[in-house]
């Protein structure tokens, strides 16, 4: 009789554990109240062959196409969800009518987002995502046109690359331009006069060939600008500098490798899908960003190889250079330093 009743109870808590599951599954929408707008999202929790959960989620107001959760458990009525291709993590409950989820999005700062289970007459339309960018085919690309004037003293840094392969700057300075197309640190840049620091420009450049430049095509382009706009001329010399060497720790690589693809990288501390400028995917855009005098608190590195997040720390971030020695080669990963 005891192990008729043992056997009871295991059932019973099975099927409660089942049943909580059963209940998560499905389409799921709700408002994001963000600053300045609002944002709508839709999330959808299916089973996958392993039996666990996964989902995907939509921010259908910014035609983003779906962005795959990295992870998602749930504890009785308790849902975490990881989406950690753009740094974000949503935590909610299940109210008792099964049939809505009230709950917190946190992308640097946490917002409420609660959710209502959709039915085929109240369920948003999901807009069809952009067509995926075209990669540039011209190994020896150039800017068309630029435009260079000064920036306002509000304005604060960034470079971001649209899918029609436009450059634009804010706030940039020829220091940030020469890092940026050379791979250095300050610390590797001496003999310049000091307006090479303190003058900030906006840079809007146009490229003589269709298509979204790779890392390299659009370095190539930046060292053409400055030579040719800037006037830049320099030689090279070998200096012996203190610098941050990265290497893989005796447990391994415990980072999420990009699932989104894309050609260029992604980094900064803006990457979110409530922020004031939208949210650019990591396909589609190449962002670095940084708050001025203080570094942000968060940085996201989205679709990035071991290198090229070196090359950003040591341009944005640290005071000495950078050097890869992981050996991850071309692999590119998703994730958030805090």
């Amino acid at each position: 009789m005891k192990k008729l009743m043992l056997f009871i109870v295991a059932l019973a808590a099975f099927s409660g554990g089942a049943l909580y599951a059963q209940n998560f599954t499905g389409t799921w929408q709700g408002t994001l109240k963000g600053d300045p707008r609002e944002l709508r999202i839709i999330i959808k929790i299916s089973v996958g062959d392993d039996d666990k959960l996964k989902a995907e989620l939509y921010s259908i107001d910014q035609q983003s196409p779906a962005i795959p959760a990295s992870q998602i458990t749930r504890d009785g009525s308790a849902l975490k969800m990881t989406v950690a291709a753009i740094g974000g993590n949503y935590e909610g409950r299940l109210n008792a009518d099964g049939n809505s989820i009230t709950g917190t999005w946190t992308q640097g700062v946490p917002q409420p987002l609660n959710l209502v289970r959709a039915t085929p007459e109240t369920a948003w339309a999901i807009p069809d995502p952009p067509p995926p960018p075209k990669p540039m085919a011209n190994p020896n690309p150039s800017f068309e046109v630029a435009t260079i004037k000064p920036s306002r003293p509000e304005e604060r840094f960034s470079l971001l690359v649209n899918r029609s392969g436009m450059m634009n700057t804010t706030s940039t300075s020829l220091s940030d331009l020469i890092k940026f197309a050379y791979g250095v640190h300050p610390k590797q840049i001496t003999g310049a006069p000091p307006w090479v620091e303190t003058e900030k420009y906006d840079v809007a450049a146009k490229p003589d060939t269709e298509g979204i430049p790779n890392g390299d095509q659009l370095k190539l382009m930046v060292q053409k600008l400055l030579t040719e706009r800037f006037q830049l001329a320099f030689h090279r010399d070998k200096k012996e500098l203190a610098v941050y060497a990265m290497t893989v720790t005796k447990t391994g690589v415990k980072l999420s490798k990009n699932e989104t693809g894309g050609i260029l990288p992604g980094f900064g501390g803006i990457d979110c899908i409530a922020c004031p400028n939208g949210w650019n995917a990591p396909s589609a855009a190449h962002r670095t960003h940084k708050s001025r005098p203080a570094p942000p608190r968060n940085f996201n590195v989205r679709n990035s190889t071991m290198a090229e997040f070196a090359g950003a720390l040591q341009a944005n971030i640290l005071d000495r250079p950078v050097v890869d020695q992981t050996e991850l080669g071309s692999t590119r990963y998703d994730f958030t330093l805090k």
